[in-house]
């Protein structure tokens, strides 16, 4: 900046004249003050300035011209926060709840006015821009996060929280009666005996009536106050998801928000303060290692009710620090992103090191990742005589997330023998054979006490090469082959989003895939009819011809919600190919277009067992979903993570463009 000192007007308009037309210069003159009477400068070399001249004071900023002016930077999507603004008073009482986020840097570090800090209405395609004033949004965040962040919602949480406390009031209650019970006997038995040391019964009555003395007056009386409880985010990072389980779960006690990097904790103090809970205990951030912080909470009085892990890849090392930590009952969400190893057989070694079992190589890839993190789960809880219960567990996007309830009981925890099995798969036509690793005999005796008896499986439950096509198949597993999800929980969830349809702005995306997740059958993997098909080399059956011809049958069939198009049934391999081969008597196959080696030759030569119908039933799919949902969402445009870089050469040969180009204006 340059101070120019002048007593003549003349000066603005020759700085102005002899700037004008120059390209990428500019000079800014500002008239900071006027002032007179004041004593004159010295200034060695010049003459002497006339005692009566006005003098003018300007502010010049003289840029170097050099230099290109700086390019503002690309505006980033961010979550809305207000850390950097200066005034947040404009803020409404409804947007006061909404989490906020802190950046490092803002307009003040940033030439051109830095990244946007403002509230951002940002749709599916639509370029995001900033502005000057925060735009009015919903009460929930919860729609930026399932859409930009794939972040789980917070509803299997209240979900959770209601129903753990309907169940331990059912328990309150019961253990009242249980008591009324016992001291109505105790004084029918009092009445009934004379009364002792001279008491007489009017003495009896009068103690009776005091008020307090009843125990079903009490009972009524009383009210059950719901559990608060505490919720432990191993790896929180900025605090966000710790934020948004702190303003939007009513009944949570205190949330411990850790991350081992200082960096992040400093940013999620930050945030912490921003959201409001500077004085409030109910946000509690600890910096430290995640696996120490679990370990010191293994005691049963320091147990927490939910442990959330969503680390960046694996879960495998915080798994068996989170299974002690977790009270009884207690939620524990897992995420895993590593399905480069959990759901491929490139590095088969790395899957039986993080999650003990070996990957699947098939359509139904994700599915039996699922299963993997779920039998790592199990077998980690079985050490310290816990078991887990899946209440919903999802395939998205390129992660799978699972939320399990942990409970202990030593006889539980003898069942996970037989909810774990080894799989053969056919590495031709994909068929899975299950070989369970045990078996379980109950027997009942006669004053109706069931006693079980657990007994090693016989097996392989296949030959060397497989039933159906004689090809090779290779080992997977083990893996958890129970159930996915509980269909009671499930429901509920279902419930809870449709009463809150204005909270959730994604309310119609998350009601279709959890009912797809609630009418899935509990059977291991799906299958899509165009996959079976391109075994057969035959035309592709319609969904609800393959469906229809299943349930004529007597079989069930579902949805699967890991994969658009596919079916899951309680059919074997043997009776769902017997369906191709009917349809391909209905539809011919050109067999000299197959080779003489092909496994199709061998898949359609086999005799079919019996004909199917293709008569459409009643309870196909397309007739029992009268309701349209969105059961499987679309993701935008280039979302998640790309494809390998490709080893051929660019082709660096110069195209004609098909473009119409404009002609140039004429010369004149």
């Amino acid at each position: 900046m340059l101070r120019l000192v002048t007593h003549s007007p003349k000066i603005p308009r020759i700085l102005s004249a002899a700037t004008k037309g120059k390209k990428n210069a500019a000079i800014a003159i500002r008239k900071a003050s006027t002032t007179t009477g004041i004593k004159d400068p010295v200034i060695p070399g010049n003459p002497p300035l006339p005692p009566s001249s006005e003098q003018t004071v300007f502010d010049v900023k003289i840029p170097d011209a050099f230099y290109a002016t700086p390019e503002p930077p690309v505006q980033v999507p961010y979550l809305p926060d207000f850390w950097d603004s200066a005034n947040t008073s404009h803020l409404s009482q409804a947007e006061g709840h909404l989490p906020k986020i802190v950046v490092v840097a803002g307009a003040g570090t940033h030439p051109g006015g830095g990244p946007s800090h403002n509230l951002l209405d940002v749709g599916e395609g639509e370029a995001v821009k900033s502005t000057d004033k925060p735009v009015a949004r919903s009460d929930s965040l919860l729609d930026d996060i399932l859409e930009d962040l794939r972040l789980p919602p917070a509803k299997q949480l209240k979900v959770w929280s209601e129903e753990l406390n309907r169940v331990k009031e059912e328990k309150w209650r019961k253990s009242l009666s249980k008591k009324a019970e016992q001291k109505r006997g105790k004084k029918a038995q009092e009445k009934t005996s004379a009364p002792a040391n001279g008491e007489s019964s009017h003495n009896l009555q009068a103690t009776e009536s005091i008020p307090g003395s009843s125990t079903e007056a009490t009972a009524i009386a009383l009210e059950y106050k719901p559990q608060r409880f505490v919720i432990l985010e191993a790896l929180s990072a900025t605090g966000l998801r710790s934020i948004r389980y702190a303003k939007e779960i009513p009944l949570v006690k205190q949330v411990i928000a850790n991350d081992l990097s200082p960096g992040a904790i400093e940013a999620m103090k930050r945030n912490v303060v921003y959201n409001g809970f500077a004085d409030d205990p109910k946000i509690r951030v600890n910096e430290g290692d995640a696996c120490s912080l679990m370990y010191s909470h293994r005691e049963e009085k320091k147990r927490v009710d939910v442990v959330d892990l969503d680390p960046y890849g694996t879960a495998a090392p915080f798994i068996d620090a989170a299974v002690q930590c977790v009270n009884d009952g207690g939620l524990l969400c897992v995420t895993c992103t590593d399905l480069s190893v959990l759901a491929t057989t490139n590095f088969p070694e790395k899957c039986f090191s993080n999650y003990g079992g070996v990957p699947v190589k098939a359509e139904y890839c994700h599915e039996s990742a699922l299963r993997l993190v779920l039998h790592m789960i199990s077998t980690s809880a079985s050490r310290y005589g816990r078991f887990i219960e899946p209440l919903l567990s999802l395939s998205i996007d390129f992660y799978v997330r699972v939320f399990v309830r942990v409970s202990t009981s030593p006889n539980e925890v003898k069942k996970a023998l037989v909810k774990n099995s080894t799989f053969y798969i056919c590495t031709t036509c994909q068929s899975h054979y299950e070989q369970p690793l045990g078996k379980l005999i109950s027997k009942t005796s006669a004053n109706g006490h069931t006693n079980y008896i657990f007994k090693t499986q016989a097996g392989p439950t296949v030959p060397e090469k497989c039933p159906e096509c004689e090809s090779n198949l290779h080992i997977s597993g083990p893996m958890w082959s129970g159930p996915l999800h509980d269909r009671d929980f499930v429901g509920k969830v279902i419930a809870h989003v449709d009463s809150n349809k204005t909270s959730y702005g994604t309310s119609a995306r998350m009601k279709g895939m959890l009912t797809v997740a609630k009418e899935e059958l509990p059977v291991p993997f799906f299958f899509t009819p165009g996959k079976v098909a391109s075994f057969f080399h035959c035309e592709t059956p319609s969904l609800d011809d393959v469906a229809s011809a299943l349930l004529n049958a007597g079989h069930k069939v579902s949805r699967s919600h890991a994969c658009a198009g596919s079916l899951k049934t309680t059919a074997s391999h043997r009776q769902l190919h017997d369906i191709y081969r009917s349809w391909i008597k209905l539809h011919p196959v050109k067999m000299e277009n197959i080779s003489e080696t092909s496994p199709a030759r061998r898949l359609i030569a086999k005799e079919s067992l019996s004909e199917a119908s293709f008569k459409r039933h009643p309870e196909t799919i397309g007739a029992l979903e009268t309701v349209r949902l969105v059961r499987y969402q679309e993701n935008p445009a280039n979302w998640g993570p790309g494809k390998k870089a490709s080893s051929s050469k660019p082709d660096l040969k110069r195209k004609r463009s098909t473009e119409v180009l404009e002609e140039p204006p004429a010369k004149h």
